[in-house]
């Protein structure tokens, strides 16, 4: 491919290219597992210390606001090492995210957990008053919105 790239795009230093690519990548997913480490503290606070005080309900709504402010945070703080050059990058490392959020609560939802998809997908229904989806729209555009926060993006 490097070659393919090379004949395509002379002008381009694929070696670097790839490899900062490839680095990002790795950031990207270690990244990712500083959001579980705070997604698994976030819902040991709300089961212990919120739901308690609010009940299930609000209870769901504050965990899911402090899930979001801490992925924007750690995303914050950890953009100018991910380094992406385009918004492009930026929303890709965004799906990237947001896949590896969605397999993770599925896979152990269902295959550990042994949820039916129904009682999984309850927290998707804004209808219902469950606002989760906010969670994968921010894990979503974080790496862009945050890369324009802080302006490193155009």
């Amino acid at each position: 491919m490097g070659e393919l790239t090379s004949l395509s795009f002379p002008f381009l230093p694929t070696h670097h290219l790839s490899r900062k690519l490839e680095g990002m990548w790795w950031k990207a997913v270690l990244i990712w597992l500083l959001f579980m480490v705070g997604a698994i503290a976030n819902g040991a606070l709300r089961v212990k210390a919120i739901i308690p005080f609010t009940g299930e309900a609000i209870g769901h709504i504050i965990s899911t606001v402090f899930l979001c402010a801490i992925i924007i945070g750690i995303t914050w703080w950890t953009v100018p090492w991910l380094a992406p050059s385009t918004g492009q990058q930026a929303l890709t490392i965004g799906a990237a995210w947001l896949f590896m959020t969605l397999a993770f609560e599925f896979g152990v939802g269902y295959f550990i957990g042994h949820h039916s998809w129904s009682d999984m997908l309850v927290d998707y229904n804004v209808l219902k008053g469950r606002v989760w989806v906010a969670v994968p729209i921010i894990t979503f555009l974080a790496p862009w919105w945050m890369a324009r926060a802080r302006g490193l993006l155009p």
